[in-house]
């Protein structure tokens, strides 16, 4: 009896170091490899570089942008701090939620006074699920170019092709809305005034 319980104490020895190698070890190469191969940029955390190099963010995260200049994201609640990702799960009667929601329509009236309240996008007052969006609708792209054109000396035509040109269609044709990528606009405006 002692020698079957030693066998099968072996046994679970070995097959314990067998899955933590096979599973801890092994399975995560394999993954990181392939991704590696298939989708390298998407692997590497979908890193955006300035001229010199430098990672300015990822084509994945949202940064918060308060210059004039500047193409503006949607609020995020944790900051866009991607080690905490999430929002509160405010109901549309907290009073958090409301306060929140006020304060970013008057900072809208004070930053973009040639645009209505009433065209306000709502996703540059609404926190995404994650809080990390970096995207924004057409809609709020086009709301901003009046200030954006104006703060950086352009016309709105320039402006307006830019947002066109960092419009992203659909998810394979048929999910989703059409979107723009802030960072990357913020990105190719820069370059342009700079």
């Amino acid at each position: 009896m002692e020698k079957a319980s030693g066998n099968m104490f072996s046994i679970i020895i070995r097959t314990s170091l067998v899955l933590m190698v096979l599973c801890g070890v092994i399975y995560n190469l394999a993954v990181t490899g392939i991704a590696q191969v298939i989708m390298p940029d998407k692997a590497d955390g979908s890193l955006v570089y300035n001229e010199a190099g430098g990672v300015i963010g990822s084509k994945m995260i949202g940064q918060s942008f308060s210059d004039p200049k500047l193409f503006h994201g949607r609020v995020s609640s944790i900051d866009y701090a991607a080690d905490g990702s999430g929002t509160p799960n405010y109901a549309p009667s907290n009073p958090d939620l409301l306060a929140r929601t006020k304060e970013s329509i008057e900072a809208w009236k004070v930053n973009n006074p040639n645009v209505p309240v009433d065209q306000l996008p709502i996703d540059l007052i609404t926190n995404s699920g994650s809080g990390l969006d970096p995207h924004i609708s057409v809609e709020a792209a086009l709301a901003q170019i009046p200030r954006v054109s104006e703060s950086n000396g352009m016309s709105e035509e320039e402006v307006e092709t830019l947002v066109n040109k960092h419009t992203e269609g659909r998810l394979l044709g048929l999910f989703g809305e059409k979107t723009v990528n802030v960072l990357l606009l913020n990105k190719d405006l820069q370059a342009l005034t700079s």
